[in-house]
Order: structure tokens, then sequence, then C-alpha cells
């Protein structure tokens, strides 16, 4: 008797491989190759559209899918990388009202300090910068960024007084 060629195979415990184009808890996320009880994947993933029988041809479709999203991940990091080599670069000025000890009336924050970068055309969010608290005092700061992956950069930061009518005469 002659296998169909696209039939799934089933192991010898019972067992059936399907390969997964949703995330399923507990099970694995999308083009995992996963083995599963037959009647889980027959009444359940796969009506669901949550997982596809594992062809031959379905294998190399989700081959050529992860190699693509390799590529596309290896062009972001190389973004980030630039990015963060121009960040580097950069120093910053924030203007802050201060006491003659330097002591700031108000705080510099993550928010603040994002809006200064994205106004000098770097795409960073606040949950991009790591500080420990509010900065409370006027001074140069190493202000560290995270850019997504495990890509870090830091950016110097001064925090100056802001300029009065008073100071200029």
């Amino acid at each position: 008797m002659e296998r169909r060629q696209n039939h799934p195979l089933r192991a010898k415990n019972g067992h059936m491989s399907i390969i997964l184009t949703h995330e399923v808890p507990f099970l694995g996320r999308p083009g995992d190759l996963v083995k599963v009880r037959p009647g889980f994947a027959r009444n359940y993933l796969i009506p669901q559209g949550f997982a596809t029988f594992a062809t031959p041809h379905n294998l190399r479709v989700v081959e050529k899918h992860r190699e693509r999203l390799r590529e596309l991940e290896e062009a972001r990091r190389a973004d980030l990388l630039n990015l963060a080599a121009q960040i580097a670069q950069r120093s910053l000025t924030i203007e802050a009202n201060a006491n003659e000890e330097g002591h700031l009336f108000g705080s510099v924050n993550d928010v603040q300090i994002a809006e200064t970068l994205k106004s000098e055309g770097f795409p960073i969010t606040a949950e991009n910068v790591r500080i420990e608290g509010p900065l409370k005092d006027l001074g140069l700061y190493t202000i560290k960024l995270h850019l997504g992956q495990d890509i870090y950069t830091e950016v110097k930061l001064w925090v100056v007084p802001t300029h009065t009518e008073e100071a200029a005469s």
C-alpha cells in the first residue's frame, strides 16, 4: 500500500507532529514543530487555525519564513547599533530652574530626556531611558539608554540653570 505524500506522520507513541501558526499557551510559539495527541490537533488546534500539519512543504515554508525573520532582525540590529553610535556622540542640554546651591526647584525626569532626544531627531521614548530617579541637581550626568534587544548606549546630559533677565544684567 502506498503512503500519501502530504499525510501527517504519527510517532510510535501515537503523537503527531504539527506546526504552530499562532502562540498557544504552554505549547509553543508560531513556527514551532510540536508533538501533540492526534485528537488535540484534529479537534482543537487545526480547526481553530492555531496549527497546521507538519508536511515537508509546510516545513520548507516555515524555514524560509524563519530565515526572512532572521534577516529582518539582523537589519534591525544594525540600525540600532548605528543609532547607538550616533547618540553616544551627542550631549544634551536641559534648562531647569534652580537655586544658588544648584538644587532644582523641580526635577528632570525620563520623559523630558526622551523629548529632548526626540527633538534632535532620535526615535526615543521614556521607556528607553534608564535613570534611577528624577535628577534634582545641576551638573553633568551620563544617561543610559536601552534601545532594544541587548543594545545599550549612553548620552551626556547637562542640566543647566534657566537664563533669566536678572542674570544678564
